[in-house]
C-alpha cells in the first residue's frame, strides 16, 4: 500500500509536468471563444429603471465579438445566443465542448435582492389600547456598484469527468495516438490523475483569465469586488477555462446608465479584450 502511494505521487508529478509543458506535449494556441449573453427569451425578469439585464447582457457580447474579431483575426468567435431567446443553461456550455472551445466567457449584469419588512402604518384602538398596524415595504440597494467574475467551484469539478473523457475519447482514432500521447492509457491510474490535473488546469487557468478581466475592469476605474468561486450550472460542466463577469449593477442608476452607453460600452468591450489578449499571450507561452 505504501509503495503504491509513493508510485501514485512520481506519476502524479510526471504527468503534472507533462500537463505544465502545454498539454499532451502539443502547441498549445487559443483559437475558438465562446461568449455567451446571460439570460434571454423568457429568463429575463431582472432589470434597472429603464432596461433589462438580458438586452444589456446581449449587447455587450455582440460587441465583445466583432472588436474580438477585428483585433484578433486568427480567433473564431462562436456566441450561444445573438437575438433574445432563451437557451437552457447546460446547452450553454455544450455549445462552447461541442465547438472544442479554448475560452468561455459568460456576460450578465448584476442586482440587488430585494428586501421586504415590515413596519407600522398606523395605530387603532382595540379595548381601549393603542395596536400598530403594520404595512409591508420593499426596498432595494440602489448604491451597490463594481465587477466581479466567478469561475466554478471546487464543488463541481467531478461535472467535468465525462466531458473531458469524451473530449479526449477521438485521440484513440489517430493512428499514432500512443506516440503523440505518450504515457497516456484510458481507464487507468494514470489516466485518472491526468484527467484530475486537466481539471486542475482548466479551474487555474479560468482564475488567471479572471484575475486579468478583474484587473482590466480596476484599470478602467470601476470597483473591484473580485474573484470568486461558486457553483455555478452554467459553468459546472466546462471542458476549458470558463468564467462569468458581472460587468456592473442593473440596480444601481448610475452603472445602469454606464452600461447602457456608448462610452461604457466601448471601454467594458475594450477591457475584455485586454484581458483576453494577456491571457492569451501568457497561455501560448508560459503556462
Amino acid at each position: 500500500m505504501y509503495l503504491k502511494s509513493i508510485l501514485t505521487i512520481i506519476i502524479y508529478l510526471v504527468l503534472s509536468n507533462a500537463v505544465d509543458n502545454q498539454l499532451f506535449a502539443q502547441e498549445y494556441k487559443i483559437k475558438t471563444i465562446v461568449i455567451d449573453a446571460g439570460h434571454g427569451g423568457k429568463d429575463g425578469a431582472t432589470h434597472g429603471l429603464y432596461s433589462k439585464e438580458k438586452d444589456v447582457a446581449l449587447k455587450t457580447a455582440l460587441n465583445l465579438g466583432r472588436a474580438l474579431q477585428d483585433s484578433l483575426k486568427d480567433i473564431k468567435v462562436i456566441y450561444t445566443r445573438e437575438t433574445d431567446v432563451f437557451i437552457p443553461l447546460y446547452e450553454r456550455i455544450n455549445i462552447a465542448n461541442n465547438a472544442k472551445a479554448d475560452l468561455f466567457i459568460s456576460i450578465h449584469l448584476n442586482d440587488m435582492p430585494i428586501r421586504v419588512s415590515r413596519v407600522v402604518d398606523y395605530y387603532k384602538k382595540v379595548r381601549g389600547r393603542k395596536v400598530p398596524v403594520y404595512r409591508t415595504v420593499t426596498s432595494k440597494s440602489t448604491s451597490t456598484r463594481g465587477t466581479e467574475t466567478f469561475v466554478s467551484g471546487t464543488g463541481r469539478l467531478g461535472e467535468q469527468d465525462e466531458v473531458i473523457k469524451r473530449e479526449n475519447a477521438s485521440m484513440f482514432l489517430e493512428d499514432n495516438y500512443q506516440k503523440n500521447y505518450e504515457g497516456f492509457i484510458a481507464n487507468t491510474p494514470e489516466s485518472d490523475i491526468m484527467l484530475s490535473l486537466m481539471k486542475q488546469t482548466n479551474r487555474d487557468r479560468s482564475l488567471k483569465f479572471a484575475s486579468m478581466l478583474q484587473q482590466e475592469y480596476v484599470n478602467a476605474g470601476r470597483i473591484n469586488r473580485g474573484v470568486q468561486e461558486k457553483s455555478l450550472a452554467v459553468l459546472a460542466r466546462a471542458a476549458m477555462p470558463a468564467v462569468l463577469t458581472e460587468i456592473g449593477f442593473v440596480s444601481n442608476p448610475e452603472e445602469e446608465d454606464y452600461m447602457n452607453s456608448t462610452e461604457g460600452q466601448n471601454e467594458i468591450v475594450s477591457g475584455i479584450i485586454k484581458a483576453i489578449k494577456n491571457y492569451k499571450r501568457i497561455a501560448e507561452t508560459s503556462f
